[in-house]
């Protein structure tokens, strides 16, 4: 029952993920953290079965890390998201990989940019997206509120509503979500609700 939701704005991009440990109908733990860098400025927001979650995005990092080790310049967001939706569908013929993700990232030559990519390698460029069962509810709320000139508070509006929506209309609604920002400065947690 993962829930991930993403807003990009002029200069930012914020994720949301839930924290539950979900195994069937048993809750493992509360304290989860889906939301996972990959260098100082991207970040994953993945949901799926644990081992694929974990192991997907050991090996995504360490790849990006090896490219800027050997060639001496870091990926863009760009290449890193077309880079994991290659390995999505390379997977996808031998042991597919049971992830879907948002990928977050801001660049200093082009901005923030945030692709949605499910566990078939289909991927998107958004300025708004989710996955889950939640996002039934936050699509339509962030599609009514996004503009271009959004500001960080008014995105941390917009998730807490979303957060909000979500807790009151899905049955099985987690109980707790982390909320973080990826801009110039690099990545940080910005709430926890």
């Amino acid at each position: 029952m993962d829930f991930l939701a993403g807003i990009r704005g002029p200069d930012f991009v914020m994720l949301c993920s839930d924290t539950s440990a979900v195994q069937s109908i048993v809750t493992m733990k509360q304290d989860e953290d889906k939301l996972v860098p990959i260098d100082s400025h991207k970040l994953f927001a993945i949901s799926g079965e644990a081992g694929d979650r974990v192991n997907f995005t050991e090996f995504i990092a360490a790849n990006v890390r090896l490219y800027a080790f050997r060639n001496g310049v870091d990926l863009s967001t760009k290449a890193v998201a077309n880079f994991t939706r290659n390995e999505l569908a390379t997977a996808l013929r031998k042991s597919p990989y049971q992830t879907n993700l948002l990928i977050g990232g801001y660049d200093e030559h082009c901005g923030p940019s945030l692709y949605w990519c499910d566990y078939l390698a289909t991927m998107h460029e958004q300025n708004i997206c989710g996955s889950g069962y939640g996002s039934y509810f936050v699509l339509s709320l962030f599609d009514k509120l996004w503009r271009k000139d959004l500001t960080e508070a008014d995105a941390l509006s917009m998730m807490r509503k979303g957060i909000e929506e979500v807790k009151s209309r899905l049955v099985v609604a987690p109980p707790k979500y982390i909320i973080k920002i990826i801009d110039k400065n690099g990545i940080r947690v910005l709430d926890e609700v």
